[in-house]
Parts: C-alpha cells; sequence; structure tokens
C-alpha cells in the first residue's frame, strides 16, 4: 500500500467519525430532545423550560455538522477517489479533518461548561475556547474570610461563579463576568493570607486564593497565557488598522480600563479621599462620614457590566415573520402521539433551512427549531390515519411529523417549501402567507 493510500484510509476513517458524531447529534436533537418535548407538552411530567434549558443549543450544533461541515468532508473525499495519488487533495482532506475533530471536542467541552450553568451564559459559540475550569477560594473584601467558588476561564472572558441548587442539572451561577480584554493579574500572597493572586478588569477585581501552591501556579499560567494571546492579537489587529491611539504612557490612558482594587475592610483605617480617620465602633466603612466618598470596599455595581446574551432561540415571532419564507398556523403531531397540537410555524428569510416553532405570533421566544435538511415531505400514506383535512407529513429516518394547514393552498405552499428545504436549496419561496389563514387575524388580536 502506497503512503497516499494510507493517508486517505486515515482520512476515510476520520469521515466515518463525522458520520457517527452526526448522527449522535440527531439522536440528541430530533429524537431525544423531541420526545422530552413531546412527554412534558401532553403530560407535564416536568417543565418544558427545563427540556429547553438542557438542549437549547444542540439544534444549532446538528445544523452546523450536517449541514455544513460532513456535506464538505464528502466532497473533500470525493475528490481524493477521483485522484488517489493526489497526495496535496489527501493531506487537505486529513488537514479538514483533523480540524473538525478539534472543534467537536471544543464543542463537547462547551457544552458540559453550559449544562453546569443551566444556559445561564451563552457560550456554545465556534470562536469560544475553553481553556481550564475549576474550583477556587473567594477571600472577602469584608473580613478576609474565603468563600468556595468556580471559576471558568475562556480565551476571552473569566466567569466567577457560586454553587446553586436550586434548578434541576444547573450546578453553578454567574456571579460575575471579566472580559479578557484589560485584564490584569498580580500576585498579592503574604505571610498571614498564603497563595493569593488578584484578577482585575474592567467589571470586577476578585482577590483568590488556590488550595496548594500548585494550583496557584496553573492558574496564573493558564491567565497570563491568555492576556498574552489577547494581546497580541489585538496588537495585530491594530498595525492592519493603524488607527490613531493614546500613547500607552499618556496620564488617564488606564482609567476605566479595569475595576478598583478590593481591599478588605479590617484594612482600611481612613477615608481615601480626606484621609480622616474611621471611627473605632462604626462597623461599615463603605462610606467616610466626613466627605461622604466611599471607601474601596464600596459594593456598587460597575457600569460596565455586560447583560446576558440571549440564546439561539429568542427570536421574536412577529419580526421573524415580517422577513419570512412562509409562515402560517399548523395544527402538528409527532408520529406515534395521541393528540394534535396548535403553533405558529416560521421559516426565516436568513435561515430558510430551519423551521421555527411558536406558541403564537405574538411570543418573543420560540418553543423550538428544527433543521429540515434531509427531510422527505409526502401525503399521508393510505393506511395512516391521521384525522386531520389537509395532512402532509415530513420524515427523516425513524422521525416522522404530521402537519394540517387549514386550507389546501396552504398545505401546497407548505409542501413546496419545505420540500426545496429538504434538499438544500435556499431560493426565495412564496411569499410570508399571514393573510391566508383564516384564524390567524382573530387569534394574533
Amino acid at each position: 500500500m502506497t503512503v497516499p493510500q494510507k493517508v486517505f484510509r486515515i482520512a476515510n476513517e476520520l469521515l466515518q467519525t463525522e458520520k457517527a458524531y452526526v448522527s449522535r447529534l440527531y439522536l440528541l436533537d430530533q429524537v431525544f430532545c423531541a420526545r422530552l418535548l413531546e412527554e412534558a407538552r401532553s403530560r407535564n411530567s416536568f417543565p418544558v423550560e427545563v427540556v429547553m434549558g438542557i438542549f437549547a443549543n444542540i439544534c444549532s450544533i446538528y445544523c452546523f455538522h450536517q449541514q455544513f461541515l460532513l456535506p464538505e468532508l464528502e466532497k473533500r473525499m470525493e475528490e481524493c477517489r477521483e485522484d488517489i495519488e493526489s497526495l496535496e487533495l489527501i493531506a487537505t482532506a486529513a488537514e479538514h479533518s483533523n480540524a473538525a475533530i478539534r472543534k467537536m471536542e471544543r464543542m463537547h467541552s462547551l457544552l458540559k461548561v453550559y449544562e453546569l450553568l443551566g444556559g445561564e451564559e451563552d457560550i456554545v459559540n465556534p470562536t469560544n475556547e475553553l481553556i481550564k475550569e475549576g474550583h477556587i477560594l473567594k477571600l472577602s473584601a469584608k473580613n478576609g474570610t474565603t468563600q468556595d467558588r468556580y471559576l471558568i476561564l475562556f480565551n476571552d472572558r473569566l466567569l466567577y461563579c457560586v454553587p446553586k441548587l436550586r434548578l434541576i442539572g444547573q450546578k453553578f451561577g454567574v456571579r460575575a463576568r471579566i472580559d479578557v480584554d484589560g485584564m490584569e493579574l498580580k500576585e498579592t500572597s503574604s505571610l498571614n493570607v498564603p497563595r493569593t493572586f488578584l484578577v482585575s478588569g474592567k467589571q470586577r477585581s476578585l482577590e483568590l486564593q488556590a488550595r496548594t501552591e500548585e494550583e496557584k501556579r496553573d492558574w496564573i499560567q493558564a491567565i497570563q497565557a491568555t492576556i498574552q494571546k489577547h494581546e497580541q492579537t489585538l496588537e495585530t489587529f491594530k498595525q492592519l488598522i493603524s488607527e490613531d491611539e493614546t500613547p500607552p504612557n499618556s496620564p488617564g490612558c488606564e482609567l476605566g480600563r479595569r475595576a478598583p482594587t478590593p481591599i478588605r475592610e479590617k484594612e482600611v483605617t481612613m477615608c481615601m479621599q480626606c484621609k480622616e480617620p474611621f471611627n473605632a465602633l462604626t462597623k461599615r466603612r463603605h462610606h467616610c462620614r466626613a466627605c461622604g466618598h466611599g471607601s474601596p470596599a464600596s459594593p456598587a455595581p460597575h457600569p460596565n457590566t455586560p447583560q446576558r446574551r440571549r440564546s439561539i432561540l429568542e427570536k421574536q415571532a412577529s419580526v421573524v415573520a415580517e422577513n419570512s419564507v412562509i409562515c402560517s398556523f399548523l395544527h402538528y403531531m409527532e408520529k406515534g402521539g395521541k393528540a394534535w397540537h396548535k403553533g405558529w410555524f416560521v421559516i426565516p428569510e436568513n435561515e430558510p433551512l430551519v423551521l421555527y416553532i411558536y406558541g403564537a405570533p405574538q411570543d418573543v421566544k420560540a418553543q423550538r427549531s428544527m433543521p429540515l435538511i434531509g427531510f422527505e415531505v409526502n401525503l399521508p400514506e393510505p393506511g395512516e390515519r391521521v384525522d386531520r383535512r389537509h395532512a402532509f407529513r415530513i420524515s427523516q429516518s425513524h422521525l416522522c411529523w404530521y402537519f394540517s394547514p387549514e386550507t389546501e393552498e396552504l398545505r401546497q405552499r407548505w409542501m413546496e417549501v419545505l420540500s426545496r428545504a429538504g434538499r438544500g436549496e435556499e431560493g426565495k419561496g412564496p411569499p410570508s402567507i399571514l393573510e391566508a389563514d383564516e384564524d390567524t387575524e382573530a387569534e394574533a388580536t
């Protein structure tokens, strides 16, 4: 066997790995998630929100691998089969496969952290990279006591988390987020308080304590490396755009780059503005009685604290419908289901291969989304009793859904658009049909 043939065989094994991964994503999104949602809605065994929190991003991951990554790998491998002596093509295919595996590993890590946080932080993104995570001790700025906390370091942010036991599946809640941009790291160890270091950024400053010297060293190395990589990226970008910038040593250039460094109350004896000593009997030292200025331990939140990022399902139905390939009310039922349900269905123009399902046109968040590539559209078979007029079905492997619009015209339009989406065609479909559904206006008001 020649070297190119060996490389081709390795690349083909990687392709089969990707195919197996896509099939597992299919089970997660199209089978497990769908069945759990049906169970939650039909029997109220558990809240729908819990299922949506667990599977919030699995649809987009499945869509990315099935619609983009896997077809590209298959295309490359087909090219390699036509010229098995072309080492360059084979090497390219192997490189793409290795990159795909690395992306899958990164995505698995992000999904694991996403579940730990109960979907509180939208981190499942191809640009995000998990650097390090683990338990750490937080030193109280008030009295110096320690509290168990959890740190999660990404390439662009540091999440400071606290244990949380209220929600199913959620282990930690995000207490603070510090951007890597503008972040600074200092060692603050002393004889009285060993193994400590200070992380300060735009949003907040944290004094942390490791349990061992090795743990402290690992965290410092990871954070420093992340900061350096970010600064190198910024420097490259600045050189490309050649913008005028404030000289690095000019007065005030650091103002606003990071939050004030916290100082424990027992270490503060006077106001930092007027130097008036604090009364020994005063317990709260957040504000000076002489001048009114706050001490460095003031707990006021920093104005630059970012808001929570929106999830992929937070698309307002009315806005999506204004720019859609098709939208209307449909009755729907999964094969094997016992009852029909009614929902507002939309295929956006900017995502013509994804179907969004809402409870009503006024909703600001979709109940779920469904990638359409690979689905076949047919009329029910003679032996199938669907008990509704104008019904049709879409099916893929063992998954089958029945839909029933109000009119025959609507059925023809939906079947045409869904058939085209199932083949991966992104062409412009018929106009939005808000007016076509006779009860749309009545239910919308």
